[in-house]
């Protein structure tokens, strides 16, 4: 088999060559990464199709995000293993699998696995396609290929619910799996012929299977813990058994690397302070990014009752903000110091949030969409100057693990921050929901007038009096409830900006940094 090389493509193919391979992986990257976020306004659908409760239908984005947070730490084995070129192509018809099966899934659980199945292929693909594309730049460019790159991955979960919104209303949710196929065959296509296959000089790495067990048990535990702690109780056995199972695994996994000769998760990484600060900041900007993109679609259903297409619709003027910001973010990376970019980011994310807890079900549909994009602006700020901080901080060595940990860490804040924001949303519009609740009693001038409207329009419209005043009760009861789960939005909201206010401590400590010469030399 003939061995093409980045060098022996670069030369078939020309200077254009570059760009042409940042398009094949950002393209399999971005359609993968797409259906993440897709099902986030199919839910209710779903749960009518199959008769099953909220519980059981979030496991559709968790699944995906464990899996393929999970599947992140592949990338390093993979490319060692086979190649980009095959791992690429094997993970797009592995991805092409899991979205028949979510197609034609006849029950809740088949469901699930193909979204597993999804993640699997999401999560391998990312990294490999970031490294290819990290070694293909010379140094000067490198910031503006991954924020390149970064659009995609960015972009991608912000159109899921336009693009899901849309297949719901005019055809049904099982076209949600069939939508992005097309794209997924032409990704294929590009990738026969532009990724580069193996690099025969690269060991083979041993699989550290134990290892993976670990991680996957890790996540698995800390993702049911938090996702079943507010219904089971955070306290109950099942939850401390869950608990537990993550504490325990995520421990042994920490010590299974560090005594293996071929770790998953280089833990060395970590000596290295500014990848320490890369990682932080990684993990708060994939809880921020996921969770703010699972709670907008979401909110603007609950509250202000958008169809599905219009609540996906609210993310479509951040993602041509996007297009716009990340070329010139990538611009900046290669200019300015990080960390005041980083700092930057995470401020005017921040500010977008709190805007966002100013809203409520008068909010105008564009002012909505202006503080999105508030809030998207920086993070397209953010996300190149961390790839970048985390990739110039490493060995070449280290270069294919260190961009595994980097996705990794990411996409485990993304699990962990949808998770534990709808967690914490719940506990919150509980808590308002019965602080409401006390208030509603006879001296509550402003729920008796509410009752006795309500209870003049049934009698208007000819319901006996027997039911009228259990009616208006009622429907004070929705309205309380109503009020509740907007509060509890609002507290979203606020916690996102808090997290991202917190996060400037280690923003602050990721100096310039000194890619290694080796790096640094251009090949």
């Amino acid at each position: 088999m003939t061995s093409d090389s980045i060098e022996t493509l670069s030369a078939r193919y020309g200077p254009y060559y570059k760009w042409i391979l940042t398009t094949t992986g950002m393209m399999a990257a971005m359609t993968m990464i797409l259906t993440s976020t897709m099902v986030n306004v199919a839910v209710p659908s779903i749960m009518g199709a199959y008769g099953v409760g909220q519980d059981q239908a979030q496991w559709m984005s968790t699944a995906f995000l464990a899996t393929m947070t999970a599947s992140q730490l592949l990338g390093a084995w993979t490319i060692a293993a086979v190649g980009p070129r095959a791992g690429y192509l094997g993970a797009v018809v592995l991805f092409t699998i899991g979205s028949l099966m979510g197609a034609a899934a006849p029950n809740i659980d088949v469901l699930i696995v193909s979204r597993i199945v999804q993640g699997f292929a999401a999560g391998v693909v990312q990294p490999m396609a970031m490294v290819t594309i990290f070694r293909v730049f010379p140094t000067e460019q490198r910031g503006l290929a991954l924020s390149v790159y970064g659009m995609g991955i960015m972009i991608a979960p912000i159109l899921g619910p336009v693009v899901g919104g849309m297949a719901i209303d005019t055809w049904s949710w099982r076209h949600l799996f069939l939508v992005p196929l097309p794209i997924a065959g032409l990704s294929f296509v590009l990738g026969a012929v532009f990724m580069p296959t193996r690099d025969p000089d690269i060991k083979r790495l041993r699989f550290d299977w134990v290892g993976y067990a670990l991680v996957v048990g890790t996540i698995i535990g800390v993702m049911t813990f938090i996702a079943n702690g507010q219904r089971d109780g955070w306290t109950s056995s099942a939850s401390m058994m869950r608990g537990l199972i993550g504490l325990v695994c995520g421990v042994s996994f920490v010590f299974s690397q560090l005594r293996s000769d071929s770790p998953i998760l280089d833990c060395t990484l970590f000596k290295n302070p500014q990848f320490v600060a890369a990682a932080v900041l990684g993990f708060v900007f994939g809880a921020g990014n996921f969770g703010s993109t699972y709670i907008i679609p979401v909110f603007v259903q609950s509250v202000q009752n958008f169809t599905p297409t219009a609540a996906g619709m609210v993310t479509v003027p951040a993602g041509m903000v996007l297009m716009v910001m990340f070329p010139i973010a990538g611009r900046l990376v290669d200019t300015f110091p990080v960390r005041y970019l980083a700092i930057f980011g995470l401020l005017v994310f921040a500010f977008g949030a709190m805007l966002l807890h100013s809203t409520d079900v008068n909010t105008a549909y564009w002012t909505l969409a202006y503080y999105v994009v508030i809030g998207r602006v920086g993070m397209s700020v953010m996300m190149p100057a961390i790839n970048v901080t985390a990739l110039k901080s490493v060995t070449p060595e280290q270069l294919n693990q260190g961009s595994g940990a980097i996705n990794f860490i990411r996409l485990m804040g993304g699990a962990v921050g949808v998770n534990g924001l709808v967690a914490f949303m719940e506990r919150r519009a509980e808590f308002h929901g019965a602080s409401y609740t006390a208030t509603q009693t006879p001296e509550n001038s402003s729920s008796r007038a509410l009752l006795e409207q309500v209870a003049d329009i049934l009698h208007a419209v000819g319901v006996p009096d027997a039911i009228v005043q259990p009616g208006a009760l009622h429907y004070l009861s929705r309205v309380v409830e109503a009020q509740a789960n907007t509060m509890g939005f609002k507290d979203g909201f606020m916690l996102l900006t808090v997290v991202f206010i917190l996060a400037l401590v280690p923003a602050w400590t990721m100096g310039r940094v000194k890619s290694p010469p080796s790096i640094n030399k251009k090949k």
